[in-house]
């Protein structure tokens, strides 16, 4: 135990932190957007065991692929079909595809929601169309497709399950302090929830690029990677995924206010 507390175990715990926290954004941000679906008086609960369910779930996720890697990295199928599809696929590779498939739809949905809404208050009022167990249910799923990227890259990091925990508990700890206040504020300034859905469709985009080279990275084995046409399947980078999100931010508080001073312009003077 003892050696746990080492200058090079707590330098990895830091690290794992800071990892867990910059890769739980996304995350986060999906809490926030899928929570307000649940009736209005449930909706702390469900953020609150949302994260809590999810977090001792993603623990759980942990100690299974700790042991299970190994087994989980082989893949099941490899393609051959010359210049359509080719390279192999495993758990890994599923996951990836179904989840960022699955956040594309949902955020296309909702983008295309609002685009038909006629009455702003009407549309708030027509939010919680699911009970708080359905939206539980969704958070703590998403969640693990989440964390399935982020738990792969603390393992590439260090196999100590004491730090690898401690790291997704801290994380964990910190999506329920922010949690409400991020939903707070997407209620009072809607116009980024529009903004939160575009991220997410990049999440969706990243997730897919990720499928690419999961089989081969488990393998070693460049040959695995999965190939379209030809052309390789390459993940976004997390450097170029945080500045395309840094510019929607920058962009949309530029555009905002721009559109305070031009209406400030056109008021009628004296009013």
């Amino acid at each position: 135990m003892a050696d746990l507390f080492t200058i090079a175990n707590l330098g990895t715990l830091a690290m794992l932190i800071f990892l867990q926290a910059v890769l739980g954004f996304d995350n986060l941000l999906y809490i926030s957007i899928e929570s307000q679906r649940a009736p209005k008086e449930s909706q702390k609960s469900v953020r609150f065991w949302g994260i809590i369910i999810a977090v001792a779930l993603r623990v759980v996720l942990l100690f299974v692929m700790i042991r299970l890697i190994d087994a989980m990295a082989a893949p099941f199928y490899v393609f051959e079909w010359g210049g359509i599809l080719e390279g192999g696929i495993n758990f890994a590779t599923c996951v990836f595809i179904v989840g960022g498939l699955f956040i594309i739809y949902t955020a296309v949905k909702e983008i295309g929601h609002m685009l038909s809404v006629h009455e702003l208050e009407t549309d708030v009022s027509k939010k919680s169309n699911k009970s708080a167990t359905q939206v539980v249910v969704m958070i703590v799923t998403m969640n693990l497709i989440f964390s399935f990227d982020s738990v792969l890259s603390a393992l590439a990091i260090t196999d100590v399950f004491a730090l690898l925990a401690t790291a997704i508990l801290v994380s964990g700890a910190a999506m329920l302090l922010l949690a409400d206040s991020v939903t707070a504020f997407l209620e009072k300034n809607r116009m980024y929830e529009v903004l939160g859905l575009f991220i997410l469709l990049i999440v969706g985009v990243v997730l897919l690029g990720e499928a690419g080279p999961a089989a081969a990275h488990a393998m070693h084995d460049d040959a695995l990677k999965l190939r379209v046409f030809g052309h390789e399947v390459i993940p976004m980078s997390k450097a170029t995924f945080y500045f395309a999100v840094l510019v929607l931010f920058a962009v949309e508080i530029l555009q905002s206010g721009y559109k305070r001073k031009l209406d400030l312009e056109r008021a009628p003077k004296g009013s």
